[in-house]
């Protein structure tokens, strides 16, 4: 069941969204924020003012009329630049810094390893690597990997 929605989202002439409150109220430049950006991508989502000041709660982005929540998910998607890792192809070297080719839900790329410790355990079987760079890449289920993958992971955990 979907809760009523009291505000509106639209987007300026420079790409920003707009919030419109049951009130009337506008605040420019909102920006949405994950709670948890990876166990509950479509769920739990802060809009914020850009002194952090929190205008609404969305529960489910499915609780939004169309409209908003294709400009959430846009929103979203431009600024959680996250890339799922689905499978390793070669990495240069088992000592660090090592360059990774990797396939992602995004195509192919490679970057660099820093740093072991640039591998951070989220849960049981997911993992966040961060390049040196400063994207992250996720690893959602490392037993979802092919054999090979898993062998150089193996390297590295």
């Amino acid at each position: 069941m979907n809760k009523a929605i009291d505000f509106q989202l639209t987007r300026d002439a420079f790409g920003r969204l707009i919030f419109t409150g049951s009130d009337g109220e506008v605040h420019d430049g909102v920006v949405p924020v994950h709670a948890f950006p990876i166990a509950a991508p479509t769920e739990g989502i802060s809009l914020v003012t850009a002194d952090g000041r929190e205008l609404a709660w969305v529960e489910r982005l499915t609780d939004l009329p169309d409209e908003s929540r294709v400009l959430l998910e846009e929103e979203l998607a431009s600024r959680e630049f996250m890339p799922e890792i689905r499978s390793i192809r070669r990495v240069s070297s088992f000592a660090t810094p090592s360059a990774w080719q990797v396939e992602t839900d995004r195509g192919s790329t490679t970057f660099i390893l820093k740093g072991e410790d640039d591998i951070r355990r989220l849960a049981a079987a997911s993992l966040l690597i961060a390049d040196s760079n400063g994207i992250h890449f996720l690893i959602r289920d490392i037993h979802a990997l092919d054999q090979g993958s898993r062998n150089l992971l193996d390297r590295f955990l």
